[in-house]
């Protein structure tokens, strides 16, 4: 059985270090992680993965802009 949850950490991490797979990820995220992965998953699967990766990265992506704006706006001298 597929571990979803590490497979989304994997391609995550890829994505966060390699400005190629990330590229691929936008393009064509499903032939990106069917070649990452090297397997030709069920749609249920794939998209399943590939909508956990994109919601984690806007969350952290929202996260680290929330946390900037924070420090400009945190404390004052």
């Amino acid at each position: 059985m597929l571990d979803i949850k590490a497979k989304m950490e994997e391609i995550m991490q890829k994505i966060k270090n390699d400005k190629d797979f990330s590229k691929k990820f936008t393009e064509n995220p499903v032939k990106a992680v069917e070649e990452l992965l090297g397997v030709d998953l069920p749609d249920d699967q794939i998209n399943a993965i590939i909508n956990g990766v994109k919601a984690k990265l806007t969350t952290e992506n929202i996260t680290n802009a929330a946390e900037k704006l924070s420090g400009l706006f945190g404390k004052k001298s």
